[in-house]
């Protein structure tokens, strides 16, 4: 079930928190399980699958980091298990970056580890202002071409995972500084 018609809201790469706790705690009441111990099993398990899709609603909509990819995969723009091939030039970034990284194998120094995570809290600062550009007050409308902006979200999406795995082979190389 679509989280958005659970809730009752629009469909929203930033929703209403307010409204969304607001519906979270009305729907945890009305599904609460403790009501239904006196009902039938089938009426007890419904119950449990719906406040168990209550709580995995407000999880995911309360999260942008969840919520990004579920409005993208809602809208059937990032499909599970696609190979999405991040452009040229963010790769030919990426390699100097993770040049870098290599370089800090054979030389561990402070100074070039900052130089680094200076360069990747760089490249992801430009990505979440570009993401937050094209979110911003943007509401995913039915009738309207939404297609380009999406497929834009989504690109940002990959590059920022991308940087995820950046950040973590950086700290992982800093623990052992």
């Amino acid at each position: 079930m679509d989280y958005f018609k659970f809730y009752d809201i629009p469909v929203s790469f930033s929703p209403d928190q307010t409204l969304v706790k607001k519906r979270f705690y009305a729907l945890s009441k009305e599904y609460h399980p403790d009501f239904f111990v006196n009902e039938s099993e089938e009426k007890q398990q419904e119950i449990l699958e719906l406040s168990t899709l209550n709580n995995k609603a407000f999880q995911t909509l309360s999260n942008p980091d969840k919520l990004l990819p579920y409005v993208l995969t809602l809208k059937n723009v990032l499909i599970e298990g696609e190979k999405y091939q991040l452009p040229q030039d963010f790769l030919m970034e990426m390699m100097e970056v993770n040049e870098g990284i290599m370089e800090l194998e054979f030389d561990a120094d402070e100074v070039k580890l900052a130089e680094v995570k200076k360069n990747v809290d760089d490249f992801e600062g430009e990505l979440n202002a570009e993401l937050k550009s094209l979110t911003t007050d943007f509401e995913v409308d039915e009738k309207a071409d939404a297609a380009t902006p999406l497929l834009k979200i989504k690109d940002i999406w990959y590059r920022k995972k991308y940087l995820l795995r950046i950040r973590e082979s950086i700290d992982k190389f800093a623990t052992r500084l």
